[in-house]
């Protein structure tokens, strides 16, 4: 019985932020108002895209999906924190642990591929303008995103399963506001060296060789931006493209710098480092929506025109 209870734990313990416990409700507060900006942004970016027929274009149906993708990132992980910081709801069932893991790391797999096809999507439009309809034909957005789905789901579905054979007969107190693949194989007392090596190897086969295919794109839109004959027809190609890497670093810079304070900074307050990994998953959904309406007219426009329809009603 106690094996078979080590192999099916019944729930683990959230332990929140450590040593900051005095500070939990007022922690809370600013996660709350940037949970609550990214659900209203996102939203409303998504309501513009479905009713406006002149951001039926691909460049905004991938936003769509961006702004889809982070609510679920967001969803995943911000209530249970409130819950915990609030409430003092610290328990979480260990379906829930894997649930909340696989919708963590699955969103965050998908966002960096959207951002991928987006990069692509900017490369097209400004490398081989005449041929933008065709290349990015209906069919060809379909495969890309069921590619992007696929490929996501393919990868960190093994977490589930690498998480389910492990043993939990010791500690099942997760030093953290959420659950995430290697922070809770660590608990096991079972050899976990798969599960690191797994973790490991995703973000390289996934994220990083988005982020090259990225940068090699980029490279070729510079190259072609600076080839234009026209200064204005420069500027608008560079600015069509300001808000999409403005997002990428908004993703990008905090993932890295997170992967290196965990590897690397061991003198870093173990509290510092869980705040930073919260921001991390909070705020880039917040702020997307943000820079994409102040850096995209078309979307600054409609937005100003359906507040201005909501006042005039």
């Amino acid at each position: 019985m106690y094996n078979l209870s080590c192999y099916n734990p019944g729930s683990f313990i959230l332990a929140g932020i450590p040593g900051l416990e005095k500070f939990h409700v007022w922690i809370g507060i600013p996660f709350c108002a940037i949970y609550v900006l990214a659900i209203v942004g996102n939203g409303t970016l998504l309501h513009l895209i479905v009713v406006e027929d002149s951001l039926h274009e691909p460049m905004f149906f991938f936003l769509s999906l961006l702004a889809t993708t982070d609510l679920i990132l967001s969803t995943a992980t911000v209530p249970k924190l409130l819950s915990n910081l609030w409430l003092g709801s610290q328990e979480i069932t260990f379906t829930g642990c894997l649930t909340q893991m696989f919708f963590l790391h699955f969103s965050f797999v998908v966002d960096s591929a959207i951002l991928l096809t987006m990069a692509l999507d900017r490369y097209v439009a400004i490398c081989f303008p005449l041929r933008y309809t065709s290349v990015l034909a209906p069919q060809v957005i379909i495969k890309l995103v069921v590619g992007i789905v696929v490929r996501s789901f393919s990868v960190i579905l093994p977490d589930v399963f690498l998480l389910k054979r492990l043993p939990f007969c010791g500690t099942r107190i997760i030093p953290h506001t959420y659950c995430e693949h290697i922070g809770v194989s660590r608990l096991s007392s079972a050899d976990i060296s798969i599960n690191i090596w797994y973790g490991f190897s995703v973000p390289l086969m996934t994220v990083v060789s988005d982020v090259i295919f990225i940068a090699v794109s980029y490279i070729f839109i510079l190259r072609a931006v600076f080839h234009l004959s026209s200064p204005g027809a420069r500027q608008k190609a560079l600015g069509t493209c300001g808000s999409h890497v403005c997002v990428i670093l908004m993703f990008y810079t905090p993932a890295f710098f997170s992967i290196l304070a965990h590897r690397f900074g061991h003198s870093v307050p173990r509290n510092l480092l869980i705040l930073f990994a919260n921001l991390y998953v909070a705020i880039p959904p917040a702020l997307n929506p943000i820079v994409y309406g102040v850096k995209t007219k078309k979307i600054q426009d409609k937005f100003v025109l359906l507040f201005t329809l909501k006042k005039t009603q």
